[in-house]
């Protein structure tokens, strides 16, 4: 994975819609994270709906399930010390 230049890390958090399970659903996040969202769906090859469906179902399966928001965040974060 190649690092993502972003200018400025220190933006408040974006409020977007995704859609999982057939349902809408509104996820805030900071722009860096979306940006990183957006790469980790490309580089496995599926649209961030589906990738942020993946991450709700593990987030569900969890003993103390975070937020979603909060499990993306891990996520991408396990993801990146991961690689």
């Amino acid at each position: 994975m190649s690092p993502v230049l972003y200018p400025n890390p220190y933006h408040p958090p974006v409020k977007r819609s995704v859609e999982i399970a057939g349902h809408k659903t509104s996820i805030s996040l900071e722009p860096l994270f979306w940006t990183l969202l957006r790469q980790a769906a490309e580089e496995e090859g599926l649209p961030i709906n589906a990738l942020v469906a993946r991450v709700d179902a593990e987030r569900i399966a969890a003993k103390v399930p975070p937020g979603l928001a909060g499990a993306i965040r891990l996520w991408l974060a396990a993801r990146f010390l991961s690689a």
